[in-house]
């Protein structure tokens, strides 16, 4: 009598993203790359144009996209942050991160070792990874405001003393930094490094949809997070 044992291929499936989160994440994604592309050129200009200067208004149009841009990150990301409260124990994650939790802590030391190639087994979750929480609070949510605020106080310099923008924000933030030098500094340089976090974010969700067997890009289009496994079942001949 022979006995074959054969491959079972099973899923799991689990609805973690909410339709309000996902149409925030493709919006807000689309809101970065013009906000990152033309704060770019704002701050290192196109050096000539030909003809004369009374002809174009490339940097005009170019400023425009960059605060449309804006206000719809900033609408946004007030919006994300009523869901958070709103919706679904999932759309709270890299809002309210338990930081005072051992388990949680002891999850994120897991996830390094895991992304270091040193752990061998993955672990799953059905929202983000503690890791992923972690880093997505600290650079992603705190860098966002820290974006939102140096903007609108540079922003309120062009709209004048008597607006709105410059009372609630310049008056104080530019300050606070020294002049508006800096706050266009440091202003550019967290916009760097939220392109080096969107470029990990890019590297670790593609590298955890092949190798820790869950879904992670699909699930921020459905909604749901399937999770793969391969079992052994004995046919029993």
């Amino acid at each position: 009598m022979t006995k074959i044992t054969t491959q079972s291929h099973q899923e799991q499936a689990v609805y973690v993203y909410e339709a309000p989160v996902r149409i925030w994440h493709w919006i807000n994604a689309l809101a970065i790359v013009a906000l990152c592309v033309t704060g770019y050129f704002i701050g290192s200009p196109l050096p000539t144009l030909s003809g004369e200067a009374s002809d174009h208004y490339l940097m005009g149009y170019i400023r425009f996209i960059h605060f449309a841009s804006a206000y719809i990150f900033i609408i946004g990301f007030l919006g994300r942050i009523y869901w958070a409260f709103a919706g679904n124990e999932h759309a709270k994650q890299i809002f309210v991160p338990p930081l005072f939790s051992s388990d949680w802590w002891g999850g994120v030391w897991h996830e390094i070792k895991w992304y270091l190639f040193i752990a061998k087994e993955p672990r799953k979750y059905t929202g983000h990874n503690p890791l992923a929480v972690l880093t997505m609070h600290l650079v992603f949510v705190w860098g966002s405001v820290f974006m939102i605020l140096t903007g609108m106080a540079l922003y309120g310099e062009g709209t004048g003393y008597d607006s709105w923008q410059y009372s609630y924000f310049s008056a104080w933030i530019i300050p606070l930094f020294g002049q508006s030098q800096d706050v266009h500094t440091w202003h550019h340089l967290i916009m760097w490094a939220l392109i080096c976090f969107i470029i990990i974010h890019f590297y670790v969700a593609i590298r955890e949809d092949i190798m820790s067997r869950q879904s992670i890009v699909s699930s921020m289009i459905s909604g749901w997070r399937t999770f793969k496994d391969h079992r052994k079942v004995d046919d029993g001949h």
